[in-house]
């Protein structure tokens, strides 16, 4: 059996709810910014957390990870962390907050920020040809005469055209500047032309890496350290496993023939932007934390080390992946589509319409981090076994956050004017009045419908429903210019939609009103799981 160490529950946070805007007769620069509305949000998730606890025991066991820790961040904080096993077999040490794990690929979302940090300081742009920042690229041979020259962009978002190389990219940290000059100068194969399909490539995020030290004038390793983890409060985090204390490192290893063996652990090198950080899982917290607080737009300070602008293009697709929808073993419908952004994967669910993630894996470790950034929530889980296999669990673990009820998106903000409109409509379809019709209607409405046909129908509708309308129920607000709401009447419901145009003042371009059954909600039924 594995020795057990103590799983720790951290941290109850406390939410400011956002206030929404007083009504103006035009539109604000910006909605107030969307929120989370349940009060109860944060015990409801943590009544997930011991079943997550046993889920991660459980899998340890049956995947002999020798040593692992994980935890749940909620709105950028560290709410609860578990430890299980050893970070070294030999003294039977356990693992414990502060061990510190080779994260692999992870580094990719490090190397992307340093880059985008780069871009926003007008130091080179994304469609750069990659060429003008690492010379030894101008000679490469394209697989056709039409081909582009690559870019930074290609190289972010995996669409350079070279080949996948996990294999390969996995024993490659220890190559030196040198050594990489050399094998740049002799040339790189294709796999496809560059910027028409998505290829994995360690080999691309290397090349990024020599971007940042070429145009900072500093080695990768220093400008990440100075710029990038300095900032974020991130000391436990680094590039070479030597420079972690011996008490705080965790060994690695692989299961072979019913035993484990150790692996050696990988120097940095020159290909160390594409997998070489190693971190603990309180640092990874505040990674996790930091991309989560991009969202949602707002007002307000924007501290660095990198803009929310920039670390939300980072978190949306700039390379489509691809698309599976099957049957699961239930026999429902699942959903699997993405991408890739900039060093982050994307992808979209039944459950989930968007999660944000990536995991790494190298001799003797794997790790991940997911987070769903409508909803605040992220996972992350390190483990000191060979390409320890995170997926399953941690998505079992976020589908039991899920069914506490407490994993529920922010509600969408609407624009003053919105609620202004929703009110004139509201009187409108009480009892209508042309001159406060003509007042909110955008110039499109009564060419789509005219306006005698469009006060018929809405009167037939309220006649059907009978008198003593009112709204009922919560705004259901879309976005900050589009939203529905039930008209409870004496005889029916009413369901009434209207969308804003882009005008100042923004007025009705769009609107609908229709029968709802008493008990029909509002929201369109879910077409899978």
């Amino acid at each position: 059996m594995l020795p057990r160490t103590k799983l720790l529950a951290l941290v109850a946070l406390v939410l400011t709810p956002a206030v929404a805007g007083a009504q103006a007769p035009r539109s604000p620069r910006a909605a107030a910014p969307s929120d989370f509305t349940d009060p109860q949000r944060l015990a409801r998730l943590a009544g997930a957390y011991p079943a997550i606890d046993s889920l991660m025991r459980e899998f340890a066991d049956r995947s002999h990870v020798p040593g692992m820790a994980y935890g749940i961040i909620v709105d950028g904080r560290l709410a609860h962390v578990g430890t299980v096993g050893t970070r070294e077999l030999a003294s039977h040490a356990p693992v414990d907050t502060a061990t510190v794990f080779r994260i692999a690929s992870m580094t990719k979302s490090f190397t992307a920020v340093a880059i985008l940090q780069l871009r926003d300081a007008g130091r080179l742009s994304l469609d750069d040809p990659a060429e003008r920042y690492v010379p030894e690229l101008a000679g490469l041979h394209y697989p056709t005469t039409d081909s582009p020259k690559i870019t930074i962009r290609h190289l972010l978002s995996h669409s350079a055209g070279f080949p996948e190389d996990n294999p390969w990219g996995d024993q490659q940290l220890a190559v030196t500047d040198e050594q990489m000059t050399r094998m740049l100068r002799g040339g790189i194969p294709f796999s496809t032309a560059p910027g028409t399909n998505y290829e994995y490539s360690n080999y691309g995020f290397a090349i990024l890496g020599r971007i940042v030290a070429n145009v900072s004038g500093q080695p990768y390793s220093r400008y990440v350290a100075q710029h990038v983890l300095g900032p974020l409060g991130m000391k436990a985090t680094t590039l070479e496993s030597s420079a972690v204390p011996p008490a705080h490192l965790a060994h690695g290893y692989r299961w072979q023939d019913d035993a484990w063996l150790e692996e050696k652990q990988l120097p940095d090198g020159a290909f160390g932007p594409m997998g070489g950080m190693l971190t603990s899982v309180n640092d990874l917290a505040r990674w996790v934390g930091f991309m989560l607080d991009a969202w949602p737009a707002r007002d307000g300070s924007d501290r660095g080390p990198l803009r929310r602008a920039s670390r939300r293009e980072m978190q949306q697709v700039a390379r489509y992946v691809g698309a599976t929808v099957r049957k699961d073993s239930t026999g429902e419908v699942v959903l699997n589509v993405g991408g890739y952004g900039y060093g982050l994967g994307l992808r979209r669910t039944c459950l989930f319409p968007n999660m944000v993630s990536h995991s790494g894996g190298l001799p003797g470790f794997g790790s991940i981090m997911r987070w769903l950034p409508d909803y605040g929530v992220g996972i992350i889980a390190l483990g000191n076994l060979t390409y320890t296999g995170w997926s399953g669990v941690t998505g079992r673990a976020l589908e039991l956050l899920s069914g506490t009820g407490g994993l529920v998106p922010r509600a969408a903000q609407p624009a003053p004017v919105l609620v202004q409109r929703r009110e004139q409509v509201t009187r409108l379809v009480t009892r209508w009045d042309d001159a406060l019709a003509d007042s909110i209607a955008a110039m499109n409405l009564y060419l789509d419908q005219s306006k005698d046909r469009r006060r018929a129908a809405i009167e037939q509708l309220r006649r059907e429903a009978g008198d003593n309308c009112r709204n009922e129920g919560p705004f259901e607000v879309e976005n900050a210019l589009r939203g529905s709401w039930r008209m409870r009447c004496r005889n029916a419901d009413l369901r009434v939609s209207i969308t804003l145009a882009p005008t100042e003042p923004a007025r009705v371009q769009y609107l609908d009103v229709a029968a709802l059954g008493r008990d029909e909600s509002l929201a369109p039924e879910p077409t899978c799981r």
